[in-house]
């Protein structure tokens, strides 16, 4: 089984990551390779900072290494908070500060479109890859929902009537922008197996 190191320090992202792949490829942690270093994302745009990340374990470990950079880009917001969703509020923000200021920069617009979008970085044997995955959707007005992470509780994808928060995670993983990134990582890997 392909064996890759998923540079992510997000246990919720790990997880989500492993379930999503479902022993399709096996995922290690930075923990079990060692890696405590925490990567400062410099990027102006999600392929940098997923290609920044994947760069600095596979220069240092020489292992193939695969890291993701996920934005919300809101339409109204001419894509923001998109590169900075985790910064949104600010370096010492966290989910609950970056939902308030989404929020109260949403307050009065009738336009709620988003989307969630993630680009996969891939370094294998010193090649790169990109994989990109969409989910849209729109912003509610107020919180729903306690599972997931992040955005998750203010975010309803397109096609159903609950956030990315109240929804089964299975349900999630199998429809999030992370999923269909990962999917299309999946894919390449079983192209070159033919």
């Amino acid at each position: 089984m392909k064996k890759l190191v998923f540079v992510t320090n997000n246990a919720h992202k790990l997880s989500e990551a492993k379930a999503i792949l479902n022993n399709k490829v096996e995922i290690c942690s930075l923990k079990e390779i060692g890696c405590f270093d925490e990567i400062e994302e410099t990027g102006i745009n999600l392929n940098e900072n997923a290609e920044i990340k994947a760069n600095y374990v596979y220069s240092l470990y020489n292992l193939d290494t695969f890291a993701d950079d996920t934005g919300l880009e809101v339409e109204a917001l001419n894509g923001a908070p998109g590169v900075y969703s985790a910064r949104y509020a600010g370096e010492d923000g966290n989910s609950e500060k970056n939902i308030q200021k989404l929020l109260t920069e949403l307050n009065g617009k009738e336009n709620r479109k988003a989307q969630f979008r993630t680009v996969i970085a891939l370094i294998e044997n010193g090649e790169k890859h990109f994989f990109e995955g969409i989910v849209k959707g729109k912003i509610i007005d107020k919180r729903k929902g306690d599972g997931g992470f992040g955005y998750d509780s203010v975010f309803i994808p397109d096609g159903y009537d609950k956030t990315f928060a109240e929804l089964e995670p299975e349900v999630k993983n199998s429809i999030s922008h992370r999923a269909k990134a990962m999917q299309l990582l999946v894919n390449y890997f079983n192209q070159k197996q033919k």
